[in-house]
């Protein structure tokens, strides 16, 4: 019996050693030394201190600030905590659910009473929760849809907020993969930017 439980204790130690220990180290300091702002976290600052991340979406409700989408993302209890990135994942209700078909109605009514003036179609991003419930993204047409809102908003040339959004729009990633997209966070900092001028 020792002859086996000594060399099963020395492997479970030595692998516990090198994959719990060596292989994280050697990952995370080569991440820091090659990509470090995205090893801390993609972290936005501003005024000296973090406003967030590239990549974790916010709640913007004020009607001078462009919207992201909707999150999805619980507590521990299961009560609605916006942007929640310990606890990130979509509503997972399926499209035929009546409490969803409620959820994007009430959203659809909320972007109309925040601007009655926009009549178009209301882009589904602007009303559906991505799968992570954490997306800080939009897609330009969501984005295009709120500029007239920001501008009257805040008494700005609806000209110079669409511009603004073109030159915050990122193409799909190496070219092919993915959709153009907006980042909120980086769009109302440049928004604020904009304003002060």
């Amino acid at each position: 019996m020792n002859l086996q439980l000594r060399p099963a204790l020395v492997s479970f130690i030595a692998l516990s050693v090198l994959t719990g220990l060596a292989y994280p180290a050697l990952t995370t300091g080569l991440a820091k030394l090659i990509f470090p702002r995205q090893a801390a976290g993609s972290l936005i600052h501003k005024d000296g201190q973090v406003i967030g991340s590239e990549l974790i979406g916010q709640a913007f409700t004020s009607p001078r600030d462009f919207w992201s989408r909707p999150s999805a993302t619980v507590d521990a209890n299961g009560k609605p905590l916006p942007y929640n990135g310990a606890n990130s994942g979509g509503s997972n209700l399926a499209p035929s659910n009546p409490d969803l078909k409620k959820a994007v109605e009430e959203r659809i009514a909320a972007l109309r009473a925040a601007d009655p003036e926009a009549t178009g179609p209301v882009p589904v991003d602007l009303v559906t929760s991505s799968a992570s419930g954490l997306d800080p993204h939009i897609s330009p047409a969501a984005a295009a849809y709120q500029v007239h809102r920001v501008a009257k908003a805040r008494g700005l040339d609806e000209a110079k907020v669409r511009d603004l959004v073109a030159a915050h729009t990122e193409p799909p990633q190496i070219g092919v993969l993915g959709d153009a997209r907006v980042n909120v966070l980086k769009l109302n900092l440049a928004l604020e930017t904009l304003a002060s001028k």
